[in-house]
């Protein structure tokens, strides 16, 4: 079992459907009245991808993917259109998007990071996919340079400071991400002359953690 630094075909993941996933028991009291409990600290994401191979080609794409990561067994990079920057899909990346942490002129390694809803019961997600290219950070409001400032793991989503950022210093960045996923079956069952009148094959896929 390992993960794959690949990403699944962009083109045919635009075209899926899915999106985060929650677990919550549903306890309904003989009153009518209900408690709540969330079994998942995190959501977990789920897509089908079958919905995004448009034509044969699509189709032999999925499959040679599917093969060299031997079904469930490797997992892999994949982008969700609908959530894969920092900010909203149709906004413009900037190092001010998120805050990853507060320095303290000690802490040199920080967790990539995206806040849901800051007004609200908010979510933090850690963010271990970076696209390589897309980061931006700065350290209270000034811009840093990669390399020469710090760098990131696009592996983990750790950011390493060659210098601590100073005490009580807002530390923001903004980037692209992708979401670390396994395929959900070990089969592909695929009927060419039904795929060629519309009906595509179910290609699940499985948000893993890292």
């Amino acid at each position: 079992m390992a993960f794959h630094e690949v990403l699944f075909p962009s083109d045919i993941s635009r075209g899926s459907s899915g999106g985060p996933r929650r677990l919550t028991d549903v306890v309904t009291l003989r009153s009518g009245f209900e408690f709540r409990n969330s079994l998942w600290a995190n959501s977990r994401r789920s897509y089908n991808a079958g919905l995004g191979l448009r034509h044969m080609e699509h189709l032999y794409q999925a499959i040679e993917f599917f093969e060299a990561r031997r079904g469930r067994l490797h997992g892999f990079r994949w982008k969700d259109w609908s959530d894969y920057k920092s900010g909203s899909p149709t906004s413009t990346i900037t190092n001010a998007d998120q805050q990853i942490g507060t320095g303290n002129g000690v802490i040199t390694v920080f967790q990539l990071t995206k806040l849901y809803s800051s007004s609200s019961s908010p979510y933090t997600r850690e963010i271990k996919k970076p696209v390589a290219g897309s980061l931006t950070i700065a350290v209270n409001g000034v811009a840093r340079t990669i390399t020469t400032d710090y760098t990131v793991d696009t592996t983990t989503g750790l950011v390493t400071f060659v210098v601590a950022p100073g005490d009580t210093l807002p530390v923001t960045a903004g980037f692209e991400f992708d979401v670390p996923v396994r395929f959900d079956q070990d089969e592909i069952l695929v009927n060419v002359e039904l795929f060629d009148s519309g009906q595509v094959p179910d290609l699940s896929i499985m948000e893993i953690r890292i």
